[in-house]
């Protein structure tokens, strides 16, 4: 049976002590391709649903979308426990300062999806009372458009999101 060389792990010797290292499950590769690889693999949104955006997200967390394939079946409450925050909606000026400080409290890494028109620019409501753009409170990550995006573009965006941990390949 051929060994499956698999992207981005380095083998070590020659094609036939490969195949042996192989055989008895041994797999070599940098520290850091394996931590980015184990940071991908588990990531703990904390939820930050402020709209309509916020049903789209719970939807792709339920039966029919099933989150679970990458590892992110818990939403968690607090921001201590998560890597990646979903801002999912408008936000209003009052709310501003909760979402930085939520943001302060996430371990590091750490990553941000703002998902709708509304979260990333203000959408239809240009107005005092909205921020105009999550990316001025907090760095963002990734972009999830539209009004309100569908649970299939969340998940595209989390999975551009773990293209975008794995190509960092960073230990800190």
């Amino acid at each position: 049976m051929p060994v499956q060389r698999l992207p981005g792990v380095v083998m070590a010797g020659s094609a036939q002590d490969a195949d042996e290292e192989a055989r008895r499950g041994i797999l070599l590769t940098t520290v850091g391709k394996a931590v980015a690889w184990a940071r991908k693999n588990s990531m703990w949104p904390a939820t930050f649903g402020l709209a309509c955006c916020a049903i789209e997200m719970m939807a792709a967390g339920a039966a029919d979308y099933d989150l679970a394939r990458w590892g992110m079946e818990i939403f968690r409450a607090s921001p201590r426990q998560a890597d990646l925050m979903i801002v999912a909606g408008r936000v209003s000026q009052k709310m501003g300062p909760v979402l930085r400080r939520i943001y302060d409290q996430m371990p590091e890494p750490k990553w941000v999806i703002s998902m709708g028109v509304c979260a990333s620019t203000g959408g239809m409501f240009n107005n005092y009372g909205l921020i105009q753009g999550v990316d001025t409170i907090v760095p963002v990550d990734i972009y999830v458009p539209g009004c309100p995006p569908r649970p299939e573009m969340l998940m595209y965006g989390i999975l551009r999101l773990h293209d975008k941990v794995q190509r960092e390949a960073r230990v800190k």
